[in-house]
């Protein structure tokens, strides 16, 4: 059985993600770790229950989402994995740190592992890459079939969605990217988001005000 442990993190309030099962081999998805005792917490959660990280993933590359790349990176020997297209926004992620008043230290190199149509493997867990543009050109959410669980980014929140106003991003294609890529996953399947609380794909369906206003 998959478990899911979120961190909230640096002044951007993002989730953060461990992913592990019984066979204590874990995933990271999206490091935001930033102060000290952000990096602290994540690292003694993942001591404390003994767990194995295996794969450092990143849904998409702005700076929030990746703050911790390199501490993750350095303490548990991980490269980031990602997409193709996200590979100029984690280059630009140090002068995006300037504009905000954030020091970031580099990002490890990545590894473009990341398209939709493979999977992750990790202990008894498969992932399955969904590929959803956007919000980001290369945005990866990640699809667990067996628990319906979906590691969703950026891309779609509790009645809302992602905004798309930064470099990359589009309305249309996000809006196309939620109907065609993750409304056609069970109702049921629950989505940890990048931001805020879980939802459920029947629950957006119905009252997201984003997707209905441009149905």
């Amino acid at each position: 059985m998959m478990k899911i442990a979120r961190f909230t993190f640096n002044p951007f309030q993002e989730n953060t993600y461990v992913l592990y099962d019984d066979t204590n081999e874990c995933v990271i998805i999206d490091p935001g770790c930033y102060e000290p005792e952000e990096k602290e917490e994540l690292f003694n959660f993942i001591k404390t229950q003994n767990l194995k990280p295996v794969h450092l993933l990143n849904t998409h590359c702005h700076i929030d989402h990746v703050l911790g790349n390199k501490f993750v990176g350095d303490a548990f020997q991980l490269q980031p994995e990602i997409h193709a297209l996200e590979e100029k926004l984690l280059a630009a992620c140090l002068q995006y740190g300037q504009v905000y008043g954030i020091f970031m230290e580099a990002s490890p190199s990545p590894k473009i592992t990341l398209e939709e149509g493979k999977t992750i493997q990790f202990g008894n867990c498969e992932l399955e890459m969904i590929h959803a543009p956007g919000h980001s050109p290369g945005s990866i959410c990640f699809y667990h079939k067996e628990s319906d669980t979906l590691i969703g980014g950026d891309v779609l929140f509790s009645q809302s969605i992602g905004r798309t106003d930064l470099p990359g991003g589009d309305t249309d294609t996000l809006l196309n990217s939620i109907r065609k890529k993750l409304f056609i996953l069970p109702g049921k399947t629950i989505v940890y988001p990048g931001h805020g609380p879980e939802t459920s794909i029947e629950f957006e369906k119905v009252n997201n005000p984003f997707l209905a206003a441009h149905s």
